[in-house]
């Protein structure tokens, strides 16, 4: 017996020390978003346990209380209701249920992932004229891509920023959904192919500090992690000019490249990225051979093409084979009008187009127009 008691008593000890040792960054982030969000996980639990540890307490009593040994116990058989018992059952939980409303809801208008921080910490709000960071963010498989359009330079797998100033991300993903999370920064915002999320965050302390995709996605995910340097102003500067110093372009092939999938991808820098190359991202036409997502929409908008729409939308298909190979690319083509045979002989026309439509904005480079009889 006293050995067994000294084996739990073991390890009891040593799961505390190796628990005593941990750091939960999501319970000491180096963000004032992430702080604002565990402060609300926080004081939720807090106010749940005001209701679970008594219901807890009082079933070991009533049990130990009204054990069938204990003759002392008062038995009443007949016993089926107390108004003064029940107004304490559910105002209790009423309470609580109502504070937490008001706190959930107050913090979900608050730490809206969308909405600009207007604090870098409590009680010291975002100075005016602050400039923010802009950075748009790519997850790849797997990996992650992130380009600063303010300064025209790109990384993969590492993202930095300069401590106390705003954070602007625009996020996005180049074929599957994954999620960007930094627990030090803020919560996780889900990236989506042809979709954009965004999210507004401060880094408030300097460190190096883990991020990574929380949504699995296929065999790399374990693997899909990035390192976020919380910097000085002056150490931020000093990397972006060592980054342009370093030389190295992504152009749309050299994305193409990149986004082929891989694991463990070393950290990787780009002194100049190509412009509009994040729009082209976002609307699945890095490859020139295909339609922009958002010049599709312009044509539904307008009325779309009637039946020529549909050899169009088979133009975005994102994961044909052709698209991961070094081949040339094919002619870019779209469908502007469908003929059929006219019914009226009286016309003196042989066809007459059924749909006809044209863009508004002249086609792409290298892009043609051919009619479907």
């Amino acid at each position: 017996m006293f050995v067994r008691v000294l084996q739990k008593s073991l390890v009891l000890l040593l799961t505390s020390a190796t628990l005593a040792g941990c750091n939960a960054v999501v319970l000491h982030p180096a963000g004032d978003v992430a702080l604002q969000q565990r402060n609300l996980v926080v004081v939720s639990t807090l106010m749940m346990l005001l209701i679970i540890l008594p219901v807890m307490a009082l079933t070991l009593i009533f049990a130990w209380r009204y054990r069938h040994s204990n003759t002392k116990a008062v038995y009443k058989p007949d016993w089926h209701h107390s108004t003064q018992l029940e107004l304490v059952i559910w105002s209790a939980p009423l309470l609580i249920i109502i504070a937490l409303g008001a706190l959930t809801w107050v913090g979900t208008h608050m730490l809206d992932p969308y909405r600009p921080i207007d604090r870098l910490e409590a009680g010291r709000a975002v100075p005016k004229g602050t400039k923010p960071l802009n950075v748009q963010v790519v997850a790849l498989d797997w990996k992650w891509l992130f380009i600063y359009p303010d300064y025209g330079i790109a990384t993969v797998n590492e993202l930095a920023a300069p401590i106390d100033v705003p954070i602007n991300f625009k996020i996005t993903s180049s074929t599957v959904m994954n999620s960007f999370f930094v627990p030090a920064l803020a919560g996780q915002i889900y990236a989506m192919p042809a979709m954009e999320t965004q999210l507004h965050a401060v880094i408030n302390r300097t460190g190096e500090y883990e991020g990574f995709s929380a949504n699995y996605s296929g065999a790399g995910f374990s693997d899909m992690r990035f390192a976020f340097h919380g910097m000085s102003a002056a150490d931020f500067e000093r990397w972006v000019a060592a980054i342009k110093a370093g030389g190295g372009t992504l152009e749309r092939e050299d994305y193409l490249k990149l986004d082929r999938p891989s694991v463990r991808d070393p950290v990787q820098h780009y002194a100049s990225v190509a412009a509009n190359l994040y729009d082209a991202i976002l609307n699945l036409c890095v490859d020139k051979t295909k339609m922009c997502v958002h010049d599709m929409m312009a044509i539904d908008a307008r009325g779309g093409l009637g039946l020529a729409a549909a050899y169009n939308i088979s133009r975005l298909s994102y994961d044909l084979p052709r698209t991961r190979s070094d081949a040339p690319a094919p002619r870019r083509e779209y469908v502007t009008a469908l003929c059929a045979a006219d019914p009226d002989p009286i016309a003196g026309s042989t066809s007459r187009p059924l749909v006809s439509s044209a863009l508004a904005s002249p086609l792409p480079n290298g892009a043609s127009v051919r009619f479907a009889p």
